[in-house]
Order: C-alpha cells, then sequence, then structure tokens
C-alpha cells in the first residue's frame, strides 16, 4: 500500500535511512537526523509537496519518496528534485518503482514539470532504478562531495512530469 506520509512515520523512516548515512556515501549527509528532525521533514515537506511511504504485508513502512524544491529562484518553481529509500529487506521488489510512479502522477497534477535526482556516484542500483522510471543522465559534478574517506561525483537525471506547456502556479499538496 502507498499512502501519504504521516508524522509518526518519523522512525521508521530513521530505520530506513539512518544505516545510509552511517555507512555509505549514498546520502552526503554525515550524521543522520534525528527521528525529531525527520518528522519535522516530513510536516514541512507536506506543507507544499508530496511525502509518500510504502507499505509492506505486516503495514511495515518498507520505503519512501519524497520531492523538494528543485532551486530557490522563482523561474525553477516548476521543477522539484526527487529521492528514494527502501529499506534493505524490501530491495529488489519494486518498492522504489511503485512509489515513484505514485510521486510522479501526484506532482504532475500538481503543475509541475520536470524532476531532476541527484545520484552519488558510484551507486549501480541507484542509476538502474532512475533509468528505469524514464529518467535520462543530463550531467555530472566530478569530486563534488567528500565522503567516507574520498571525493564522489554526483550524476544528475531528469523526468519529464508532462509535456512543457504555459504553467499556472504549482498547487500546494494536499494529504488524502
Amino acid at each position: 500500500m502507498i499512502r501519504t506520509a504521516r508524522p509518526d512515520d518519523a522512525a521508521a523512516v530513521h530505520a530506513i535511512y539512518a544505516p545510509i548515512v552511517a555507512h555509505s556515501a549514498i546520502s552526503f549527509e554525515l550524521v543522520a537526523p534525528s527521528v525529531d528532525a525527520l518528522r519535522g521533514r516530513i510536516v514541512s515537506t507536506l506543507e507544499r509537496l508530496p511525502w509518500l511511504v510504502s507499505e509492506d504485508d505486516d503495514a511495515r513502512v518498507d520505503g519512501y519518496v519524497c520531492a523538494s524544491r528543485h532551486r530557490e529562484r522563482a523561474a525553477y518553481r516548476w521543477s522539484v528534485d526527487v529521492t528514494a529509500y527502501v529499506r534493505e529487506d524490501a530491495r529488489g521488489r519494486r518498492v522504489a518503482t511503485r512509489l515513484y510512479s505514485r510521486l510522479f502522477d501526484e506532482l504532475a497534477a500538481l503543475g509541475y514539470f520536470q524532476a531532476f535526482a541527484g545520484i552519488a556516484l558510484p551507486n549501480a542500483a541507484s542509476v538502474a532504478l532512475h533509468e528505469s522510471v524514464g529518467f535520462v543522465h543530463v550531467g555530472t559534478y566530478r569530486d563534488a562531495g567528500f565522503r567516507l574517506g574520498r571525493w564522489h561525483d554526483v550524476g544528475w537525471w531528469q523526468r519529464p512530469l508532462q509535456a512543457p506547456a504555459a504553467p499556472g502556479e504549482p498547487r500546494p499538496f494536499t494529504p488524502r
């Protein structure tokens, strides 16, 4: 089941994200945010954009996706950055694919046109996921972040959410 995240999902999100921060260069955060900090991120994101979670058959959160502003300047307001994370024991089960599909539908309905994903490299699994859901590589920042004792490139992928047109203002996300 896919649904809008709630503040009380913060502990489950933390359980997914904290090991990634601690043991990989996938995230450029140096210290995993606390459960309270993640709760705040969920609440603030949902004021404007979707944050979705997937639940497994036991109603445990097994993955999440969220969107954030792509850039601060006004002309970028129809573009978003997106990210997906899946619980370790649920990887390879298309959880992120299903989450992204729903997220893209939500974002297009809100009036967004482009989604971008930054991927710390190397990360073959994330590249494969993003390309499987329609992202194309548009560039790479070389040696963009120093993490776990070495420099990492960040590749950027882009996916259209809908055909370019004269835009109206993006609408705020309304949790259902």
